[in-house]
């Protein structure tokens, strides 16, 4: 259900201004209405470059939280400890720690490099080993000589050079020779040679290793002190974020206005919900504030918010995935929910699925209390499935019409399959796939006359609605075929109306030309687009029955690959193939569920329901820190 909306408009001199901000602030329950569109501040400009950076340390304190738990269930987490006391959790300190948290941040990104410059260090000293670079300079002042460092391929290797140069091998590694050569102290330059001229690090091989340490050490102590302020202060850092949301709605709700009488007087414009009416009218007038209240116009952008029972609302973030209703649409939500389900449980159509869906949703349900309302969407969405599934007689791929199993002799003849039904000659799947997918196609055109009907009058559903008759009439006729002449006169007469309707009343503004060309543009419509509408439901049973199909086959390869073995061996391949195999049509069956009824109800249902979306969130102006 839509929420119904006032608008009100103000105008607001500048010494009533601030005052007047605050006090819708302080009601909480005003929609205000951006009037300069774009429009921005310093204050809002400053905020929202704080507000990145709140979200910054946040998504970094999720991350090492969700890296400390992974290494908690792994058993290699260390115990976080500190002798610093926590700080009080308020939002005055929350910015601190944000900015604690960059420097951290910052510090971890230098060390992080000062390690990779230390192994690169290590690995050009690694060949040569230990020496002391004091030492070689002493030596090479003893001995008169310059030294140089080269690497080449080991086969490049030339003797040559060991005659022309006193080249000496130091070390082999990845078909690599390292070698050092000694010239005279007269050289300027590092022999001519073909081989790569190494510019080794200026301190020792251990020098490097122990700065090493020290770094991964210093990385370590960085990651502690992230992971406790993830787990110990993050509070503080979400409170101060809260601060600076009100900052940023303030600024906004400050550049939401239009100067008129030369910028004396400002006006502005909000919206409300009915119900809140009194209470902000009175409020108004206590202030003495000039204000005018009103219906929604016809092109009023008003904000949405919706309200459904504890069932329907389950199936909100579906909608929202599409988009919110705009004003002058029906909320779906409670129209297409039991549909949406049903449609989860033809795609998945096996038991043991379902049961599985419903075990895990009820283990989200008690232990997982964040993951609530998608915990009882899955409850609903399991049940469905298992009843779909033991209608049909397939349980973990097993067809159990076809099983010899006593305890089901009474009941395989009433499983809905081709063994036992076949409606027209047809799979009765089929067959109930394309009939609910009727239903639910005349329900979308029932929601769209009386759209049309509440937004412009009676007279302008009279089209839609012509065609529900219409429609429902002449199946019944197909259906049940009566041979009264009474009856069937009658429904020739039904029939005839809603023609008349179809083709004279489908546009009340226009004279009767323009609705017979109306009228024959939307028999076209209707006789290229419902076939195709219908058409499209028939993949709820292919989807059920393929998934169906693949169980059955990994069930079959599991007893077929292992036959041969003898049975204290032969379980535990056959128990691999059969995790791995209904692990795959699971995941393939989940997708296909989700995202097959959603394609169903955003193309077929909200098209015949003449839903248009684009709606905006009510977001009411409030101080949301504490």
């Amino acid at each position: 259900m839509i929420k119904a909306m006032k608008k009100l408009t103000f105008l607001v001199t500048d010494k009533e201004y601030a005052p007047f901000i605050e006090q819708l602030r302080q009601l909480g329950v005003v929609h205000v209405v951006e009037l300069q569109a774009g429009a921005t501040s310093p204050e809002l400009q400053d905020a929202l470059a704080l507000d990145d950076r709140y979200k910054a340390a946040l998504k970094a304190m999720s991350y090492a939280a969700a890296a400390y738990e992974k290494a908690k269930k792994a058993g290699e987490e260390e115990a976080v400890n500190f002798d610093t006391p926590a700080q009080p959790l308020t939002a005055s300190t929350g910015f601190e720690i944000m900015e604690q948290l960059e420097q951290l941040a910052a510090d971890e990104t230098d060390t992080r490099h000062a390690i990779d410059a230390a192994d690169k260090a290590i690995a050009q000293l690694e060949p040569f080993g230990e020496f002391s670079w004091q030492s070689l300079h002493a030596l090479e002042e003893e001995a008169h000589c310059r030294i140089d460092f080269f690497r080449c391929s080991t086969k490049s290797f030339r003797q040559q050079w060991a005659d022309e140069f006193f080249a000496i091998p130091v070390a082999e590694e990845n078909k690599k020779t390292y070698f050092a050569t000694f010239t005279g102290s007269d050289a300027t330059t590092a022999p001519s040679i073909s081989a790569e001229y190494l510019e080794l690090p200026q301190q020792s091989l251990s020098y490097y290793q122990q700065e090493k340490e020290r770094l991964q050490q210093r990385l370590h102590d960085i990651h502690q002190q992230q992971l406790y302020i993830a787990l110990e202060e993050r509070e503080a850092v979400e409170a101060a974020k809260l601060v600076n949301d009100d900052r940023i709605s303030l600024a906004r709700v400050q550049l939401s206005h239009e100067d008129v009488v030369d910028g004396i007087v400002r006006l502005m414009e909000a919206w409300i919900k009915v119900e809140n009416a009194d209470d902000v009218t009175t409020a108004l007038d206590q202030a003495g504030i000039y204000y005018e209240m009103a219906d929604p116009a016809e092109g009023d952008k008003v904000p949405i918010e919706i309200q459904n029972n504890s069932y329907s609302s389950l199936f909100e973030p579906i909608l929202k995935m599409y988009s919110l209703p705009n004003y002058r649409d029906l909320d779906p939500t409670v129209f297409f929910a039991p549909f949406f389900m049903l449609f989860f449980g033809l795609c998945m159509g096996d038991a043991g699925y379902g049961l599985l869906i419903l075990a895990v949703s009820l283990y989200l349900l008690k232990a997982k209390p964040d993951f609530k309302a998608y915990a009882k969407l899955g409850c609903w969405l399991g049940a469905t499935t298992m009843v779909v599934g033991l209608l049909t007689g397939s349980f973990f791929g097993i067809d159990l019409s076809q099983q010899d199993w006593a305890f089901l002799a009474p009941v395989k003849h009433l499983f809905i399959n081709e063994n036992n039904y076949k409606p027209f000659g047809y799979a009765p799947m089929m067959v109930f796939s394309v009939c609910i997918g009727f239903v639910q196609v005349l329900l979308g055109m029932i929601l769209a006359g009386v759209k049309a009907a509440r937004n412009g009058g009676w007279k302008y559903g009279v089209g839609k609605f012509s065609w529900v008759v219409f429609l429902v009439t002449a199946v019944i006729m197909f259906a049940a075929a009566p041979e009264s002449k009474a009856a069937l006169y009658i429904l020739y007469g039904i029939i005839g109306l809603s023609a008349c309707g179809i083709m004279f009343y489908n546009n009340p503004d226009k004279n009767i030309f323009v609705n017979f060309g109306g009228g024959v543009w939307s028999v076209y419509g209707m006789a290229t687009g419902l076939l195709g509408d219908l058409l499209s439901y028939i993949r709820l049973f292919a989807l059920g029955l393929t998934g169906g199909v693949l169980g059955g086959v990994f069930n079959q390869l599991a007893t077929d690959l292992t036959e041969t073995l003898p049975w204290f061996i032969r379980w535990l391949p056959m128990l691999l193939i059969l995790l791995l195999g209904h692990g795959i049509n699971f995941g393939l069956c989940m997708i296909s569920s989700f995202v097959h009824p959603m394609r169903l109800t955003f193309v077929e249902f909200f098209k015949n329901a003449n839903f248009e979306g684009g709606g905006k969130p009510f977001k009411p102006f409030r101080r949301e820190a504490a």
